[in-house]
Formats: C-alpha cells, sequence, structure tokens
C-alpha cells in the first residue's frame, strides 16, 4: 500500500495525538482505517474476534514506526466485550475521540431460502453490534468531544434482490445515523455516517453464518472495486471535516443520486435484472 497519498492529505492533522478505536480491524475497512489513522499519528485500539489478524496488524504498524496499538479480542455480539474494549483503551491512552463502529458482514440469499434466524444474525451483528458500540464508546466521546463513524452502505440506499437482510441492516443504521446527529451534536458529538459502495475488503468472502473464507472468489468485477486505500482516505477526510455522511465510490454516488431523484429507474432496472436471471 502506498503511503505517500495519505501523508500529504490536509486532514492528516486532525487524527495527530487523537485516540481511536476501531472494531472489525482484522482486515478490509477497518484494518486500513487503524493502519492510516496510525500514519496520522493517533493511538489505536484495534478491536476484533480474529486476534491472530490484529496482532500481525499491530506488528506491521510497530514496524511502520507508528505507536503501538492496543490489541483486544472483541466480539460486538457479547454483552461487555465492547464496554471491556472501552476500558482498556482509556487505561491506556487515557481518553478515547474517536470510535468507528465498522464491524459487519453480510447475510445473502433470497427470502424463500433463508430463515428468521439468519436475518436475526445479521441484525446481530450490523445493528445491535453498532449499538452496542456507540453505547459503550458515548461517555468517553462525550468528554472530548468526539467523533462516532458508522460504516454503513450503499444498501442502506439501494435494495437489490437476494440482499435483504443485510440492505435491511444498513437501511437500519442510515435511519440510526440520521436520528441520533442531531441528539448528540448539541453534546459535542459529531456523527458521520460511512456509505461505501463496492470497496476491497473481505466481506464478499464472509459465509452467512459469519464465518471467513478465503478462498472464496469475489463475485464483484474488480474494475468496480475502489482500493480500500483510496476509500479510507475518502473516509477519513468526511470524518475530519464533519460530514453528516460520505458516499464512497464513484458508481455508490451515482446510484444514490438515482434513488434520490428517479427511484423508479433502479426499480425497472432490478425488476430486468430479476426476470432475466
Amino acid at each position: 500500500m502506498s503511503e505517500l497519498p495519505f501523508a500529504m492529505d490536509a486532514a492528516r492533522g486532525f487524527y495527530r495525538k487523537k485516540v481511536a478505536l476501531v472494531t472489525g480491524a482484522s482486515s478490509g475497512i477497518g484494518a486500513e482505517l487503524a493502519w492510516q489513522l496510525s500514519r496520522a499519528g493517533a493511538n489505536i485500539t484495534l478491536a476484533a474476534r480474529r486476534r491472530e489478524l490484529i496482532d500481525a496488524l499491530a506488528q506491521r504498524i510497530v514496524a511502520g514506526g507508528n505507536p503501538r496499538p492496543l490489541v483486544t479480542e472483541c466480539d460486538v455480539t457479547r454483552d461487555g466485550d465492547l464496554e471491556r474494549a472501552v476500558a482498556q483503551t482509556v487505561r491506556e491512552f487515557g481518553k478515547l475521540d474517536v470510535i468507528c463502529a465498522n464491524a459487519g458482514f453480510g447475510v445473502i440469499g433470497s427470502l424463500k431460502k433463508l430463515s428468521v434466524e439468519d436475518y436475526r444474525r445479521q441484525f446481530e451483528t450490523n445493528v445491535f453490534g453498532v449499538l452496542r458500540t456507540i453505547y459503550a464508546a458515548l461517555p468517553e466521546i462525550e468528554k472530548t468531544r468526539g467523533n462516532i463513524v458508522i460504516i454503513g452502505s450503499v444498501a442502506g440506499w439501494t435494495a437489490t434482490p437476494g440482499t435483504s437482510p443485510y440492505a435491511m441492516s444498513k437501511f437500519a443504521l442510515r435511519a440510526l445515523a440520521n436520528c441520533i446527529m442531531p441528539e448528540l451534536r448539541p453534546l459535542g458529538v459529531k456523527v458521520t455516517l460511512i456509505s461505501p459502495g463496492f470497496v476491497e475488503s473481505n466481506i464478499r468472502r464472509v459465509a452467512n453464518d459469519g464465518n471467513f473464507h478465503p478462498a472464496a472468489k469475489d463475485s464483484v468485477p474488480s474494475w468496480l472495486v475502489m482500493s480500500t486505500e483510496k476509500a479510507v482516505r475518502q473516509i477519513l477526510r468526511a470524518v475530519a471535516s464533519g460530514k453528516p455522511e460520505a458516499i464512497i465510490t464513484n458508481h455508490g454516488k451515482i446510484a444514490v443520486a438515482i434513488e434520490r431523484l428517479a427511484p423508479w429507474l433502479i426499480r425497472a432496472v432490478v425488476r430486468r435484472m430479476n426476470t432475466a436471471s
């Protein structure tokens, strides 16, 4: 990964001396968020289920001459894990400025092939996991008048057949972000919803049960996928500038614009695609 573009980024100074906790930091957007934040001079807590991966990321961060991160094994679906991660962060670094609620995965399949339990499992991570993250971090974020970063998706704007659990969870996150932004603003807390399109990550290699399958092929054409490095640069700029929402990727911006201005067009395209399949 190239380090120069972010080193030249004007947003870099915003994160210097800040303390950030990133959930789902073992791979993809979460790992890159941690890397770029550390390069910007922030102290980082890496929180994820796969301890071996966040240990390896911590070693890479230190080898790059950055501050040693705090590593904590954390499952956002378990009560108490996030409270423990926040407490460890404050003990280690003295404060918490930025919480990145990034942990998530996608349950896919048609309605008739899925069960209520599939939807429940999706929401437990993607929605209630985010809520647990926010509730655990909010008392400390209030003290620093810091930032809450919610990783949503363009799927929270445009739902397509075969993705109803995932799309529902991301629609829910958009509703959550829109509700709590004005609630928390008087407390000095900034909320930014990040809605990426197709970004290079492992999310499409995670099965419906939440387990990672490294050999699985990415179903999205490579020309449509934005590099994680570029996506995270855009994310960090949006957070530093206090944007309420940032749509990441050009195709994502186009899809959201059409959904806003001509939703009937997306319905017609999806209907035709579904009929053809």
